[in-house]
This record gives C-alpha cells, structure tokens and sequence, in this order.
C-alpha cells in the first residue's frame, strides 16, 4: 500500500508555533512545517566518531558544492587522467610503501649478517613482523559470505553485464549478498577479479529502474576510475591507518605507559598529518567520480530511477530500525508461539520490509531531503553530501532508462534470489532476536 500526501492531509491539522502556518499531523511521522522548516530535524546530529572520519566528512561537505557546481557547467566531463594532486598523491603513496620495503631489507639483512650479536636477529624478525602487517595484500571474499557465481544466478549476473555494458565497463566474477542497506564494488585475489556487494536491506526497497540505477553506479566506479580505489593508494591508505592504529595511545596508568605515549607522539602526529594529506589530496578526484558513476545510474536506470535511488538513501536508517523492529516482536511470543512467529517473520520479512518503506509519504522524503542538507548527510565518509548528489542527478537532463528491468526479468531474478532470501531472513530475526 503507498501512502499519498492525501492521506497525510486526512490526518489532523495544526498550526505552526513558529510561523503560523498549517502542519499535517500523521502519528507515525515528524511533525514539521514546509515554510519555516520547524522541527524539522527534532533529533541530535550524526556522530562523528574518529577524528580521521570527521575530518573526511569535512572536507566530503567542502569539496562537494564545489564539484556539483563545476561538473553542472561542464556538463559532467570527465577530470584530467593525472592532475597535480593525483601526481601528489601517489608520490606520497609509494612513500609509504618505500617504509615497508625498507623494513623487509632491513629485516633481511640483520638476519642474514647479524648473527654474531645475536642481538641483531630478533630485531630484524621484528622488522619482518611489521612489514608483514603493513604489507599491501589484495582483498578476499569474506568467511561465510553469500556468495553467488554466475551459475548460480545466471539471470542476475545477465543484468549486471548489461548494465556493465551500457555504462561502458564489464560485469563482476561473484555477488556477495548481505542484509546490509548497502551497496558497493571492488576487487579480490591477486588476478583483482570483481566482487559486488549487494544488500538486501537496499535492493528490496527498491523500485525496478531504481535497482537498475544502483547496479549503474556501483559499475561506473569501475568505468570512470578512482585514484582512491587504485591499490597503489588503498594500500598507502590502509598502511597508514594501522600506524595510527598502533602509535594510539594508550591509558597512562603505569610511568611506562607515559614514556611510551610521550615517545610515540611525534611519529603519531606525522601519521595522521599524512592522512589528511593524502586524503586530500585523493578526494576531491574520488568524490567527482562517485557524481560521474551517478551519472553512469542515470544512464543505465533512467533520471527518475537514479533521483528515485537518492531518495532511497535517505531512509537507510529506517531500514535497519524495522529490521529490528520484526525480529523483536518475533522474539516477544514464547513457547511454541514464539517458534511460529519467528517462522513467520522470516517468512515475509523481506517484502514487509518493501511495503513499510513504499508507504513513505513524499512529505516525509521532502522532510528528510531537508535534514540531508542541514546534516551533509553521507553514505560515509568518503561520498558527497546525498542531497547534492540528488540536486546533480536531478539537473541533468532527463533520458531514458538504456536497460529495463521489466516483470519477467523481475521473476528471474526474485526465483534466483530466493535462498539468498530466506538464509538472510533467518539470520536477521536470529541476529535481531537474540
């Protein structure tokens, strides 16, 4: 059932305290008026946990105005292959990487020469455990994943390689499903084959050109290219973060625990000094291609779809909190009951799930399309402000869908993730419940 601004409209009125004006009164929503914007946002602001991701944020909110404004009058042109920053960046990078080459020769050699002092030894298999840490690695498939392969679903991996081709790039090798409100690509093994994670926490609220639209985008990273997802800098990146991660300091409760904090504060500060550089310097090209993959979303799925997506974005929260919602009125029936309304909530899990999202009225998405803007709202911390992605997808000029996902398709693909389905379900309500 979808839920109409008339049917907001039937509830009860009030007028504004701030302004005057009239306020649709709707018990399972905010409460806000459209003219003045009161209570608009009645809860507390995003945390920002980590002074890395604050920082990330910051410069995601800065650099992102700029970006949506630039690629609105050049049309969405694609960036220079090697700018200065990129240039930069990945100098830095193979600076990093140098201090993990130096360890292992350095490891080497007082190894292999140092063994008259027996000392010498200990502190290159030392210097080999470090750089073993540090050490670039390509991804893996996560333990105990969904993990899907085109025999597995061959309808599936058939629309991903259309829409591969329509934002001019190829498929994926495997589909992790999750019950994530997520989507995301990258690569795994040492040949960098193609892995999508697909959460059914998002692709089931989802409208059919606008599950077209996500596919788009996530396949346009690999189309329009990152010098963040590049490994020579995802690598810098990740090496960086376990140095931060080990010089943290730790709580002075012994002199020892002081001298080390006091030892480690430099060498600590240099650190992070990098990764604000480097992350600076990385993105500003990473957000502009997140805006260009959603050009990719509007090509593949339509405007509508790809504006419909964005929407879709905003309520990610609402996702997870009736997730929860169903696993714990599962959990609220004992005995014999409790096992049959746990085999219910699975059961129907997911299409109630699309049903309460669907019945979203627009002066909700119109509330929360606000508070994306007042917040900077973010997938995370390294995607523009939502609201601007939507303002971009929304300007462009409107086109039509280059692949459709009509009712046929739309069986294919629900008989073949029908599993995947129900194995997510049972975890969710377990997860959820226990």
């Amino acid at each position: 059932m979808e839920t109409t601004d008339a049917a907001v409209n039937a509830k009860t009125t009030r007028p504004c305290p701030q302004c005057g004006s009239t306020v649709p009164v709707c018990e399972r929503y905010v409460d806000w008026c459209a003219a003045c914007d009161w209570n608009v946002d009645p809860g507390a602001p995003d945390p920002r946990r980590g002074r890395i991701a604050a920082a990330r944020r910051r410069l995601a909110q800065g650099f992102g105005e700029q970006l949506v404004a630039g690629l609105e009058q050049t049309a969405g042109s694609a960036p220079p292959a090697r700018d200065v920053s990129t240039l930069l960046a990945l100098g830095i990078a193979l600076l990093v990487h140098s201090v993990t080459v130096l360890l292992v020769v350095g490891g080497v050699l007082l190894v292999v020469l140092g063994w008259d002092t027996g000392v010498q030894p200990v502190v290159g298999v030392l210097l080999l455990a470090i750089a073993a840490v540090l050490r670039p690695r390509p991804g893996r498939l996560p333990k105990d994943a969904l993990v899907l392969y085109r025999a597995d679903a061959p309808a599936l991996f058939a629309l991903i390689d259309e829409v591969g081709a329509a934002v001019g790039t190829h498929g994926v090798h495997a589909v992790v499903v999750d019950a994530e409100a997520n989507a995301s690509v990258t690569t795994y093994g040492p040949r960098g084959r193609r892995v999508m994670f697909l959460g059914l926490g998002l692709w089931e609220i989802l409208r059919p050109q606008e599950r077209v639209a996500l596919l788009g985008h996530e396949l346009g990273h690999f189309s329009h290219g990152d010098v963040r997802r590049a490994w020579i800098t995802a690598w810098a990146l990740n090496a960086l973060s376990v140095w931060h991660y080990t010089l943290a300091p730790t709580p002075a409760v012994k002199l020892l625990d002081r001298f080390v904090n006091a030892a480690t504060f430099l060498p600590r500060w240099g650190v992070y000094g990098l990764i604000l550089l480097l992350d600076r310097l990385t993105l500003r090209a990473s957000l502009r291609a997140e805006y260009l993959a959603d050009a990719s979303a509007a090509r593949a799925g339509s405007t509508q779809g790809a504006v419909g997506l964005m929407d879709r974005l905003l309520v990610t929260e609402s996702v997870d909190a009736e997730l929860r919602r169903q696993a714990v009125a599962a959990r609220m029936r004992g005995g014999r009951d409790g096992r049959e309304a746990r085999l219910a909530a699975e059961e129907g899990l997911w299409e109630r799930l699309a049903e309460r999202i669907g019945d979203f009225p627009e002066r909700e998405f119109e509330r929360l399309r606000r508070v994306s803007a007042l917040r900077g709202h973010c997938v995370d911390s390294t995607h523009p402000p939502t609201h601007l992605r939507r303002r971009h997808a929304a300007a462009a000029a409107a086109g039509p869908a280059l692949v459709s996902y009509d009712d046929s398709r739309a069986a294919l693909l629900a008989a073949e993730l029908a599993p995947a389905r129900a194995a997510l379900a049972r975890m969710v309500i377990s997860d959820y419940a226990g």
